[in-house]
């Protein structure tokens, strides 16, 4: 079961589909690329993480899930963590792919999404520009505002706990 935080006033407990957000540590192809994510961790930046949305839809009677992220076209590569690291845009994607249920570590329920999420979030996706830009146009905020269309909850990536 996925770890519950506490979400604001705003956020509806019935109706609509399970909407979550998970992290996990950010990672690097073996050679240059990971060489470069060592130095981002020498430099106090180990708080790396990358985001994603969840969504359990109430339709489905098993436990499978989809999720959604935003991250580099080819993350592995040595000019997307060089590009990742000096701010400088990148070819993002937005990815979709299933989980057969929902993680047990690092996943917090945000809410219940304001009407069908799977159609809500193709809405949303083929509006988000994939130009990436870490701390301006990244996983974080695509995991914010995708939230936010879904839920209304606004700027849930700074209410998760910190662990």
């Amino acid at each position: 079961m996925a770890s519950l935080f506490t979400p604001s006033p705003t956020t509806r407990s019935g109706g609509g589909d399970a909407v979550y957000v998970a992290a996990v540590p950010l990672k690097a192809a073996a050679d240059p690329p990971q060489l470069i994510m060592s130095m981002a961790y020498s430099l106090n930046l180990s708080n790396l993480q990358h985001f994603m949305v969840l969504i359990k839809p109430s339709s489905l009677t098993h436990q499978e899930v989809i999720v959604f992220d935003f991250q580099p076209r080819n993350p592995e590569s040595i000019e997307a963590a060089i590009s990742v690291l000096s701010g400088n845009l990148i070819p993002g994607v937005v990815l979709e792919r299933r989980l057969k249920k929902v993680p047990r570590q690092r996943c917090w329920l945000v809410g219940s999404s304001k009407g069908n999420a799977m159609e809500m979030a193709t809405e949303f996706n083929g509006s988000w520009e994939t130009d990436l830009r870490v701390g301006f146009h990244d996983c974080r905020n695509y995991t914010n505002e995708l939230v936010q269309h879904l839920t209304g909850e606004m700027q849930i990536l700074e209410r998760l706990p910190r662990s």
